[in-house]
């Protein structure tokens, strides 16, 4: 644990930022590392089976620097719990619901919490895409690009990677794991979840119960401009809700409502409906986990209205056709997932995750997304040039653009393939889909380089595209 610093030399740090937004933000913004600390130990403890007291030095302390120094947590293993006091100022409380993972408890939260329970699994699709055993690469190209992955830069900034899965044709051919991290390890997927999200939507598009093009019919939005936003404004970013941004994931964002949203608030999507308009949907591009969580409700609405019933499907219909086995899909107090940022899963499970968006949505001759959706799904998005933003994945995928610069240009330069896209999540998770190449490339860690180490990511898929060639 940390050394103990008098509150006093740290507290004006942190809340000078908070002081225009009013006395309520000040509260939630200043609760948001006791939650944010309750929340990520009781997941990586309960979900991850990882050690507390490394994740939160790895994890969780230099994402709330530097609130770290006046953090102290406790682990309940009898009650599944995880109790945090920040400052002197706030107690937190997670509890661990079993397949729903964990949650922060909250004086808002209903009656009763979203405790549920999980049909029987059903048989995979497809066979295995590896033995019991880690598949270490015979290929010396693979073995160099792996070591360069686990290398830790010169500086203070930490690469931490815990896992490498790089797929061939749907066949393992190289992994790696960190100390204390296994082939049956879950590690949080932050953003990627966003794609896991748009797998679920594009389920019930194929079922023929959503459109793309449908509007969302709150009742709220029925006198402005929000009445016309729909699904692909949603996944695409282009909503036009102000709701803050999610690009960014340090002690600095507490005060954004997209994180209060996730850390300081028991029903997290009704907050994202309230947000007002800063511009018309599909006319500007901001990246804000709200979007996803308006999306994650809708999928909770058409699947049974619970957090069991999503759940269920979402097993029922994704995760037990690919063979994910440790995936577990976190919920808020509602029942309604956090899609936006929390699921956890194996660095095989997120594999077989990409490899169902490289075999264009087919697992074992069944189609489970609609045809045409992976494309739609990796189309640039219009004005989110500077990033290379698809519909809930990001894209290499620039088009005529490619020669004006841009996130998807400088990546192709740097060695991605042109038709490649990512999911992508806070310290640099990564799921890199490369059709051209047949490959998919898996990355988990704990990341405080630029961009969660981008620059190591297109290091690793050009070494592992000049493998194969």
């Amino acid at each position: 644990m940390p050394p103990r610093l008098p509150p006093v030399l740290l507290l004006p740090t942190l809340l000078l930022p908070l002081a225009l937004t009013g006395c309520d933000g000040v509260r939630r913004a200043v609760a948001v590392p006791a939650h944010f600390t309750s929340h990520q130990i009781c997941s990586a403890v309960f979900v991850g089976g990882l050690d507390a007291d490394t994740f939160f030095a790895q994890g969780v302390t230099p994402q709330i620097r530097p609130g770290g120094a006046l953090t102290r947590y406790e682990v309940d293993r009898a009650k599944g719990t995880v109790t945090t006091h920040f400052a002197g100022l706030v107690e937190s409380t997670a509890v661990y619901e079993g397949p729903a993972g964990c949650r922060v408890l909250t004086a808002e939260d209903p009656p009763s919490g979203p405790r549920v329970p999980l049909p029987p699994a059903t048989p995979p699709l497809l066979p295995a895409i590896a033995g019991p055993a880690v598949v270490t690469p015979t290929d010396p190209a693979l073995t160099a690009a792996l070591d360069r992955a686990f290398a830790e830069p010169d500086g203070a900034a930490r690469r931490w990677t815990k896992a490498v899965v790089i797929l061939r044709e749907g066949k393992l051919v190289a992994e790696r794991y960190a100390p204390g991290v296994g082939i049956d390890t879950p590690l949080i997927g932050w953003s990627m979840t966003k794609s896991v999200t748009n797998a679920l939507i594009g389920i019930l598009v194929r079922r023929g119960e959503l459109t793309v093009d449908q509007r969302l019919e709150v009742p709220a939005w029925d006198h402005d401009v929000r009445r016309d936003i729909t699904v692909d404004s949603l996944l695409r970013m282009t909503s036009g809700l102000d709701f803050g941004q999610s690009l960014t994931a340090d002690w600095t964002s507490m005060a954004d409502p997209t994180t209060q949203m996730v850390y300081a608030r028991a029903d997290m999507a009704a907050m994202a409906e309230s947000a007002p308009a800063k511009a018309a949907p599909g006319q500007a591009w901001t990246y804000s986990n709200g979007n996803t969580l308006l999306l994650s409700r809708l999928i909770k609405q058409r699947t049974g209205g619970g957090g069991a019933d999503v759940l269920a499907f979402a097993h029922r219909e994704l995760f037990d056709p690919l063979g994910m086995e440790h995936a577990t899909l976190e919920l808020d107090a509602t029942g309604t997932p956090i899609g936006s940022s929390h699921m956890w899963a194996t660095a095989r499970d997120w594999a077989r995750f990409g490899q169902l968006f490289l075999d264009d949505g087919v697992v074992g001759g069944r189609r489970l997304l609609p045809e045409g959706w992976v494309d739609y799904s990796a189309r640039l998005t219009p004005g989110s040039e500077d990033c290379g933003y698809g519909a809930g994945f990001w894209t290499n995928r620039a088009g005529p653009d490619t020669d004006k610069g841009g996130a998807a240009a400088r990546r192709v330069r740097a060695g991605m393939p042109a038709d490649s896209f990512m999911a992508r999540g806070n310290q640099g998770q990564s799921i890199v889909i490369i059709p051209s190449a047949h490959l998919v490339i898996v990355r988990l860690g704990m990341s405080y380089l630029p961009e969660g180490d981008i620059l190591a990511l297109e290091r690793l898929v050009a070494d592992a595209v000049a493998a194969f060639k």
